[in-house]
C-alpha cells in the first residue's frame, strides 16, 4: 500500500490526453486533428534519445515512459500535450492488470 501511495506523489506533471478527429476538408476527404478528451496527473520519465533522418534531415527521437492512474480510453493513435510539446503514445499497458495504473511508451514529436 505505502508503494502504490508513493507512486502516485510522483505523477506531478500535469497533461492534456489528445484523441484524433477528422474534419471533411469540402473535397471528399478528410483532414486529422486532436481534440482534448482529459486531463491528468502523469509520471514522467525520459527512457532514450537517438537521432534518425526523415525527408533527407536528421531528426532527433525521444523516448518517454509516461505513468498515470489506468483508463480505458488511452491506447496508441492518441496523444498527451503538455504546453506546446506533444508526444503521440506508442503503447500503452496495465502493467499488473489490476486497473491501477496505465504506463505508456511515447514518443515526443517536433514540429
Amino acid at each position: 500500500m505505502a508503494q502504490e501511495s508513493a507512486a502516485i506523489g510522483r505523477m506531478r506533471r500535469r497533461l492534456v490526453l489528445e484523441a484524433p478527429v477528422a474534419s471533411p476538408d469540402g473535397l471528399g476527404g478528410a483532414t486529422k486533428g486532436f481534440e482534448a478528451v482529459a486531463a491528468l496527473w502523469a509520471q514522467f520519465e525520459w527512457i532514450s534519445g537517438t537521432e534518425a533522418w526523415r525527408q533527407g534531415r536528421p531528426e532527433q527521437l525521444r523516448s518517454y515512459r509516461i505513468t498515470m492512474r489506468w483508463r480505458g480510453d488511452v491506447d496508441a493513435g492518441r496523444r498527451l500535450r503538455d504546453g506546446d510539446r506533444i508526444f503521440d503514445i506508442r503503447s500503452a499497458a496495465d502493467p499488473d492488470g489490476a486497473r491501477r495504473r496505465l504506463v505508456c511508451l511515447a514518443e515526443e514529436v517536433t514540429p
